[in-house]
């Protein structure tokens, strides 16, 4: 399979594919219990989905994302880093994939992302600083942009 067809593998009907993915990660999102903001997160190899993940606290800790001030807890991780991190403790590989994600990813996650070999990233909503993106488009990933509402 060719590169192209690896990150893209619905051809033509790509962005419609592109669009029930990102539905289907704002949905997984609602399972974070983060009170501030809830993302969600699907790694796509070929046509399967390979991974998910939402922003939350670390296996074992209590699922309190926010302190008492309503500030988000140090360790929380992003849902992306949760995707990423599963695929690592599975038998998968997230090269050349597709990270489906909510929210544009921060700085620390796009580093994640490029050390992790995703080609593609599909987003719906902006976070709060853009040098996530920027940084992944440095390193030559596709971002794309797209409203599902």
């Amino acid at each position: 399979m060719s590169k192209n067809n690896q990150t893209k593998p619905y051809g033509t009907r790509q962005s419609d594919f592109d669009k029930r993915y990102l539905e289907m990660a704002n949905i997984w999102a609602k399972n974070s219990y983060c009170i501030r903001r809830q993302v969600g997160a699907l790694i796509v190899k070929g046509r399967m989905i390979i991974s998910d993940g939402y922003n939350g606290t670390p296996e074992g800790f209590e699922n309190v994302c926010e302190d008492e001030n309503g500030k988000t807890k140090a360790y929380v991780l992003h849902a992306e880093a949760n995707a990423i991190t599963k695929v690592a403790k599975s038998n998968n590989s997230s090269e050349g994939a597709t990270l489906y994600i909510t929210t544009s990813p921060c700085v620390e996650c796009a580093k994640l992302i490029i050390q992790s070999g995703i080609k593609r990233v599909v987003f719906s909503d902006n976070y709060h600083s853009d040098d996530g993106v920027e940084l992944l488009k440095r390193a030559d990933i596709e971002v794309v942009f797209m409203e599902i509402n």
